[in-house]
């Protein structure tokens, strides 16, 4: 069976082909894949044209078909952008498939022409442009400073337009200084490209405030479509940096989805309906005034009012110029009648019904087509408050001016009346008002009232009218009392540390609530971070407390008073004194080896005059900054040099300023560079020159060396100059060690104890400088050659003996001396104790041990022969045992100490009685009881804690120690009795009620 074709529009299906598109020219696999798609029997045959042009896909190797979808390989963003169409044939017949433009996505680079240097002052605002090089797709601007990582972070000063790219500063601080790269990135291709660095230099004097002036913001009209996010920027240059508000112009409250950047003052509108539509206000403010930008939102599908006049305008930009055409529902428009045609301008005079469709303006050249496209609703509705009532209720201030709206949806456009009580615009009424006063109904039906007064008070009532119908609506306008600041904030003057109040009083309406507002240096305080300022006062008083005020808070306070009709303001100056601010660096200058120049410039004085200034220097060798002596004596405040005096030469030196002012002492200046004065001659001659001692034949001098800070300069060294008491002549020796302190002069023939004059000079690589004082010195004595005389010992102790001997006579050649007392068992070494007396104590010796003693006499030249030994004995050990069972018993001011008795061993001395040690236990101080019994009473101030110990006694010392016992304070009306054994020293303790 043959098949049948069907030759019917059914047996075709339109191309599907996708809409515009757009393609990163940095895709991986460099194609670029454009469906389309019918049906037909037989099977249509596909060909596609761009820009109108056929596509000779045989020959042009960057196109190919794919089942009637078009393929373009290693596509390029001018060759291959354009309109493309689809068209599908077969034996039946040829349909074509709607067009859709594609364009390539692609940035390329900055040129790299070095930018010119941009020079501001501080406090003035400044623009760096971007100038983004060719590109298409969707693009993101960032700005780098100074070549860091990060990019520049957008904040109340500092603004981004992602419109131009460029960069806004809205006041120019003095960090601002540095390079800035503007940084191009294409949100499709994921590309950045840098521009040249731009650099900002910042001049050192400030620009005074000014009031804000609106350098961005978005168009008079804006046409959004219905579903789309808008975004509008706007930001403002001033000083103080002004802050960004926004609001609708007709009063209405912004929608609940609006998101507001409060850093950077952006908007933006998410979800676009017809209700967002209408005039936009964007408010700069500052301390100094505000400034106010407007544009307005319009729905790109348009509801129009019967009977309206349409007029639709669409440009595009091209070459060569593009000429327009106009679709109605995709079909030609052709001018002729209430429909007028002109390039790129639709108008429609006088709409109706019929007029509604889809709208689209193709504005075409030789290299392609764009197409532009808008909804048209025409309605034809009576007037209707609903949506937009007139305002309920609107408070104004005596003198001031009223707006009230009038904007029912009604098609075609009402018109408007205005009525208050039951007259229509209130005739009798304005005859009685002053001539002063007006009230004009405007063209869009919004009554003006200005200089208004407490008679304008009432209800007022908005009647709208079309040939369809008639409706109304009311609000009611209430006037209050202006405010105005009665106590305003005064310029003061105070001294850092102290607190001040600026006072901010109103009068205002007794039913508003004012809002205080302050602002410092144009920024408002945010009282809840910042711990020098508080609001004191409530109601009609908002006064500001300053506490420990410190520099930084010099400026201008601004009062601001908020209420709901109203905004008034007043400024203030704040000058803080204090001490001087550090000096500049001082310059050294003509330096010599005493002296310096020095200059400087002055540090602000923070409203105080500088009186005087101080200089002070450093080095190596002091301890922190110490002040200089200068000519003149007292560098007065409107002097800024000096010279430096008496310095020491060779040393190095930084030096500082500080200034003083009536307030107080200033911070320092930054050290100047390290300088050296000049060398010289040595000033100083050593001190403390003495000597004596030393072996035989010598004579050894001593003297303090100089320090290094006075020895002037480099190769310091001493010279040593001495003669014989009597002589003419002086021996010199020369000593190139600075930190030479002793010299030692050998003679044999010298004989002991001789008298030498003696000086010590200073020299360096400039010249000799002073000798010191002569003094005499002694050269060496004599060894001693005498021993002592009846020597003879007792043993004190197992562990100690005293040891006697006659005094040795004085003799001539020796002057003073001590003796050295030798002492040693059989077969081991000697041990020797210094003693200056004709006695001494051995301790610390071995019991029942055997010694040998000898003594011998000392000398600086040394020892003198031994005396003839002695034998002696030590005494045996004392007791190793402690005393054991030791028993006491507490009354009021009694302790009753009872204990057995110690029995010496064999090889330890006997038990000749008790030694009872006892101290209050915190107040450590001891006394000591002995006893040859084994019991003791010890008498004792009540309510106090005790610590005793006992000991045996015997001739070898005392006996072990019982350890302490501690007897704890006892209340008078108890008794305590207790005891310790020596088996594990437990307690036992028994409480026995006093009578």
């Amino acid at each position: 069976m043959c098949s049948r074709v069907v030759n019917t529009p059914r047996n075709n299906k339109i191309p599907d082909m996708k809409s515009d598109s757009i393609f990163p020219m940095s895709s991986g696999d460099k194609l670029v894949f454009i469906n389309c798609g019918a049906k037909g029997n037989p099977p249509p045959h596909y060909r596609w044209n761009v820009d109108g042009r056929d596509i000779d896909t045989d020959s042009d190797l960057n196109y190919s078909l794919v089942e009637g979808n078009l393929l373009i390989s290693n596509p390029h963003f001018i060759n291959h952008g354009g309109v493309y169409q689809c068209i599908a044939t077969n034996a039946f017949g040829t349909i074509v498939s709607r067009k859709a433009r594609v364009r390539f996505a692609f940035l390329q680079n900055f040129s790299r022409k070095p930018r010119n240097t941009v020079l501001v002052r501080e406090g003035q605002a400044v623009v760096l442009l971007c100038g983004p090089p060719p590109h298409y797709g969707e693009i993101k601007y960032s700005w780098v400073f100074n070549g860091q990582s990060s990019f520049l972070q957008q904040d109340a000063r500092r603004f981004i337009s992602q419109r131009t790219g460029n960069l806004y500063i809205a006041k120019v601080e003095a960090s601002d200084a540095g390079n800035y790269t503007c940084a191009v990135r294409n949100m499709m291709t994921n590309a950045t490209v840098f521009s040249s660095p731009t650099p900002v230099v910042v001049r050192r004097d400030v620009m005074g405030e000014y009031e804000p002036k609106i350098e961005v913001h978005f168009p008079d009209t804006l046409h959004v479509s219905k579903g789309s996010s808008v975004k509008l920027e706007c930001f403002a240059l001033g000083n103080p940096v002004p802050s960004i508000s926004w609001r609708r112009a007709d009063g209405n409250p912004l929608p609940g989805k609006i998101k507001i950047n409060h850093s950077t003052g952006d908007l933006e509108i998410p979800y676009f309906r017809p209700e967002d539509a209408g005039v936009y206000e964007c408010v700069a403010e500052n301390s100094r005034g505000r400034n106010v930008a407007r544009g307005q939102l319009t729905l790109k599908d348009a509801y129009m009012a019967i009977g309206a006049n349409l007029q639709w305008e669409c440009k595009a930009a091209g070459k060569p110029r593009p000429t327009y055409r106009w679709l109605k529902n995709s079909q030609p428009l052709t001018a002729m009648g209430r429909v007028h045609v002109e390039a790129g301008r639709l108008t429609i005079s006088k709409i109706t019904l019929s007029d509604s469709g889809m709208y689209q303006c193709v504005a075409e050249n030789e290299y392609g087509s764009v197409y532009a496209s808008a909804e048209l609703k025409v309605v034809a509705s009576p007037p209707d408050f609903t949506q937009r009532p007139v305002k309920t209720s609107t408070v104004v201030q005596r003198g001031g001016e009223s707006v009230l709206e009038c904007r029912p949806n009604a098609s075609p456009k009402a018109s408007i009346s205005w009525w208050r009580g039951g007259n229509l615009n209130w005739p009798g009424d304005m005859m009685s008002r002053s001539s002063a006063v007006q009230q004009t109904t405007m063209e869009d039906g919004t009554l003006h009232i200005t200089n208004i007064s407490k008679s304008d008070e009432g209800r007022y009532t908005c009647v709208a009218r079309n040939h369809f119908g008639v409706s109304s609506s009311s609000g009611t306008l209430v006037v209050k009392e202006p405010t105005r600041i009665t106590i305003p904030p005064l310029s003061s003057d105070a001294t850092v540390g102290q607190s001040l109040v600026l006072p901010c009083e109103v009068s205002s309406d007794s039913s508003l609530n004012p809002v205080f507002k302050w602002f410092f240096s144009g920024k408002a305080i945010d009282f809840s971070r910042q711990e020098h300022f508080e609001m004191i006062g409530g109601g009609f008083t908002g006064d500001l407390m300053v506490r420990n005020i410190q520099l930084r808070h010099s400026g201008k306070y601004v009062c601001m008073v908020h209420t709901e009709v109203d905004t008034v303001s007043a400024a203030a100056d704040l000058i803080v004194r204090g001490p001087p601010s550090a000096p500049e660096v001082p310059a050294v200058a003509d330096v010599t080896d005493t002296t310096v120049q020095l200059s400087w410039g002055s540090g602000p004085d923070n409203h105080s005059p500088i009186t005087v200034y101080m200089v002070q220097a450093r080095t190596p060798f002091s301890i922190g900054w110490q002040n200089v002596r200068t000519v003149p004596d007292s560098v007065p405040g409107q002097m800024m040099h000096a010279t430096v005096t008496d310095l020491n030469p060779w040393v190095e030196y930084e030096f500082r300023v500080v200034a003083v002012n009536s307030v107080g002492v200033g911070e320092p200046s930054t050290p100047s560079k390290q300088i050296r004065t000049k060398a010289a001659a040595p000033k100083v001659a050593p001190v403390n020159v003495s000597g004596g001692g030393g072996a035989r034949g010598e004579l050894v001098i001593t003297w303090e060396p100089v320090s290094e800070e006075q020895q002037a300069g480099e190769e310091f060294g001493y010279v040593v100059a001495l003669r014989p008491l009597g002589s003419s002549t002086w021996f010199q020796t020369v000593l190139a060690s600075p930190d030479a302190s002793t010299y030692i002069y050998r003679n044999d023939s010298t004989a002991p104890l001789s008298q030498f004059e003696v000086t010590v000079g200073v020299y360096n690589s400039m010249g000799e400088g002073p000798f010191s004082r002569v003094v005499t010195v002694l050269s060496a004595e004599e060894e001693p050659s005498e021993a002592p005389q009846r020597v003879w010992a007792r043993a004190v102790s197992a562990s100690e003996i005293e040891v006697y001997w006659d005094p040795i006579p004085p003799s001539s050649g020796i002057c003073l001396f001590s003796v050295q007392v030798l002492f040693w068992e059989d077969g081991s070494e000697q041990s020797g104790v210094r003693v200056i007396n004709s006695t001494a104590l051995l301790s610390g010796l071995k019991g029942s041990t055997f010694y040998q003693i000898a003594v011998r006499a000392q000398n600086s030249a040394g020892f003198g022969p031994c005396s003839v030994s002695v034998n002696i004995t030590t005494k045996k050990p004392p007791p190793s045992q402690p005393p054991a069972g030791i028993e006491w018993l507490l009354t009021n001011s009694k302790i009753l100490l009872r204990w057995e008795h110690v029995k010496a061993m064999e090889n330890e001395s006997e038990v000749m009685g008790y030694k009872v040690v006892y101290r209050q236990k915190w107040h450590g101080r001891t006394a000591v009881l002995e006893t040859n019994k084994t019991n003791v009473e010890l008498q004792i101030p009540a309510g106090e804690d005790y610590l005793i110990e006992i000991k045996a006694l015997s001739e070898g010392g005392d006996g072990a120690t019982s350890g302490h016992i501690r007897i704890p304070k006892m209340s008078s009306k108890f008794q305590r009795l207790c005891s310790t054994r020596a088996s594990g020293w437990g307690w036992g303790v028994i409480y026995v009620l006093s009578a």
